[in-house]
Formats: structure tokens, C-alpha cells, sequence
């Protein structure tokens, strides 16, 4: 998979502007402020419509436009489809190959990426809303039936909560079962792919440090030495009095253990930022590896992330995985030593223009 064409409109400071990338690294230097990360956005946008950097699309939308555009040429096994989204402060468009999509999963089949970011060290270090995300975007590309699946058991758990706000509670047996039912696939879907995982994500952290005693260990949302259905039952007046259900694979999460002990409590921040980078790898190299799906990497802010050293083991491997990537860095001289890299491009960056060097 490869953008062939990348056409951005109205996105912050870039209010018009179109590239072809190379189908391999993609290198954008410039100033602060000029517009390296607001091009990684937009891609973003293309591919989950929806920003990285902000939960409000108003803010992204740049100020003399009434909604942003973004559009592109992917290319996938000789196939080319076009993609297209439109938003504004209230609606979300999508098209796929001039057609009208209402599923941002379309999109997400379509485009799938990555991104790498200064603050991607979250995805362990934060809460574990960003680690539910990170790994149902797996689950979501290693099995097209886990959409449906997460689909049913969010219905179900948004009635049963609707029954607790409301303390009408006589027949919630009915969607205690329900629940049971979607919530058991959810976190067996979840179970297979962090299997499939580790071992990928493993022999990619290899490449970069060399850690001991490493365990992906996924957390299912209650307490699996006990039974979920019992859970339910159990904890029904503390889900009354909050009006809200607390166990289910919508609490879930994965920890990553360094003998036995949390890797953000056992390691250093460099070493957290290798570990963060080895698992959005890893994801992008099983999707390759199980799909035949080659999918697009964003890495903004190159030279915040790692050092020189690491830097230059990251496009090794990123050369080697033969995926689109995007990467950004204020200085051209950031990137390291790239004449061991083939068919790159270099662009400059400058108050929102992009001009290929």
C-alpha cells in the first residue's frame, strides 16, 4: 500500500497544497511551526478521520475555511483507490473511490498506519484507553469479525446501562448474559492477537536493545480467576449506585512486564520510547506478515524521539519492511546518514507550503 498522490486543504496552516510522495521514506524538514507535523495530520486524517493532535476538528481546520479536505491516491496490489474526507465543527465525510462510506472502518481498511509522535511514550506510561486503542487496532486488521463483535457488545453494555442509571434492574439478567456472550469473544480476539504479537514485537526490540524477562500479558476487564457472569451479579449495587457497568472488556487492557514489573516503572525513558516504537513496528510488520497488507508509517518529530544511533536502526528497518513512511524533523541533517537508503525524497517545509528538494 502507497499513496501515489496527497492532496491537503485547509488543514492549520496548509490551505492548499499536493505531493507525490515516494512509495518508500518520505523526509519533511523545516522550521517549527511551518507546517512537518500538520502534513502527518493530514494523513492521519485520511486514515481514521480524526485528528492526533486535537479532539476538536475546529481547531484544525484552518481559519479562513469553513471545513477541511483531504484526498489521495493509495495504491494496493496494482489496485488504485481513491480516498477522500471531508469535516467540518459537526459532520464527518468519507468517500472511497467517489462513493459515500458512513464507516470510518472502510477508511481504516483502506489506509492502514501508524503513527509515532513525542508523546506516543503514553501508550505506557498514561491510562489504558490508549493501549485498549493501540490493541484493537490489531484485533481490528487481524480478524474483519471483531468489528461486528465490538459493535454488539457496546449495544448491549450501553443498554445494561441505561437499566442501572435508571434502577430499573428486574430483568438485567437478560443483558447480563448478552454481555457475557460479546464480552468473552472481545477478549478472545484479543488473547489470540497479543499471541500472534509478541513474537513479532520481540524479534523487532532485538534490533534495538537487548531486555530480559519481557511478557505481554493482556488484562481482560474483570477478574478472570472469576466468573464474569458471577462478577456481574456481585458487583450489581456498586454498578447501581454509579450507574454504570464496571467489569467487561471495555476496562480492558495489556501491560508490557520487565521481569514481572511494569516496563515504565523498570526502565529508562529511552528505553520506554524504544519499547513504544517496537510495538507500533511490530504491529505494522504482522499486519505484513498475516495479511499481505502493507501499511503506511508517520513518524513526526524524527530526531525528538531517538538518538543518532537508534535513529539509524529505525530507517535500516523501516528500508527493509519496504512500507510508505512519512518523517519529519526541523533540521535536514536530523536524518542521519541516507546514502545506504534507495528512491527517497526530501521535501522542505516552509509556512505551509511543501516543495519537494
Amino acid at each position: 500500500m502507497a499513496l501515489l498522490k496527497l492532496n491537503i486543504h485547509a488543514v492549520r496552516n496548509i490551505l492548499k497544497e499536493s505531493i507525490i510522495p515516494a512509495a518508500t521514506i518520505n523526509f519533511f524538514y523545516g522550521e517549527n511551526g511551518s507546517g512537518k507535523s500538520t502534513l502527518i495530520e493530514a494523513i492521519y486524517i485520511l486514515g481514521r478521520a480524526k485528528s492526533f493532535r486535537s479532539t476538536s476538528i475546529k481547531s484544525v481546520i484552518h481559519v479562513s475555511e469553513k471545513s477541511l479536505i483531504v484526498s489521495a491516491q493509495v495504491i494496493q496490489s496494482n489496485r488504485v483507490t481513491q480516498l477522500g474526507v471531508q469535516l467540518d465543527n459537526k459532520n464527518i465525510s468519507c468517500h472511497i473511490n467517489h462513493q459515500p462510506t458512513q464507516k470510518r472502518s472502510d477508511l481504516a481498511y483502506a489506509l492502514p498506519l501508524q503513527i509515532i509522535h513525542p508523546k506516543s511514550y503514553e501508550l505506557l506510561d498514561a491510562g489504558p484507553q490508549l493501549r485498549r486503542e493501540y490493541l484493537d487496532w490489531g484485533v481490528f486488521h487481524n480478524d474483519q469479525n471483531f468489528l461486528l463483535t465490538w459493535g454488539n457488545f457496546k449495544r448491549v453494555l450501553s443498554q445494561r446501562n441505561a437499566l442501572l442509571k435508571s434502577k430499573r434492574v428486574d430483568h438485567i439478567d437478560v443483558w447480563n448474559k448478552e454481555l457475557v456472550y460479546y464480552g468473552t469473544i472481545v477478549n478472545n480476539y484479543r488473547e489470540e492477537y497479543l499471541q500472534k504479537l509478541k513474537p513479532v514485537f520481540l524479534n523487532i526490540l532485538d534490533h534495538f536493545i537487548q531486555l530480559e524477562g519481557i511478557e505481554l500479558k493482556l488484562v481482560p476487564g474483570w477478574d478472570n480467576a472469576k466468573d464474569f457472569h458471577s462478577l456481574l451479579i456481585d458487583s450489581l449495587e456498586h454498578d447501581v449506585r454509579y450507574g454504570f457497568t464496571h467489569h467487561g472488556p471495555h476496562r480492558g487492557d495489556f501491560q508490557l512486564l520487565v521481569h514481572n514489573r511494569l516496563a515504565k516503572e523498570f526502565v529508562s525513558r529511552g528505553q520506554l520510547k524504544l519499547l513504544v516504537i517496537s510495538l507500533k513496528l511490530a504491529q505494522m510488520q504482522l499486519l505484513t506478515n498475516v495479511q499481505n497488507t502493507i501499511g503506511c508509517f508517520l513518524l513526526d518529530d524524527f530526531a525528538a524521539e531517538l538518538d543518532g544511533i537508534n535513529r539509524a536502526k529505525l530507517l535500516d528497518y523501516l528500508s527493509k519492511m519496504k512500507c510508505q513512511v512519512f518523517i519529519t524533523a526541523t533540521e535536514q541533517s536530523d536524518f542521519g546518514d541516507l546514502t545506504t537508503l534507495d528512491n527517497y525524497k526530501m521535501f522542505h517545509v516552509e509556512h505551509g507550503n511543501i516543495k519537494q528538494v
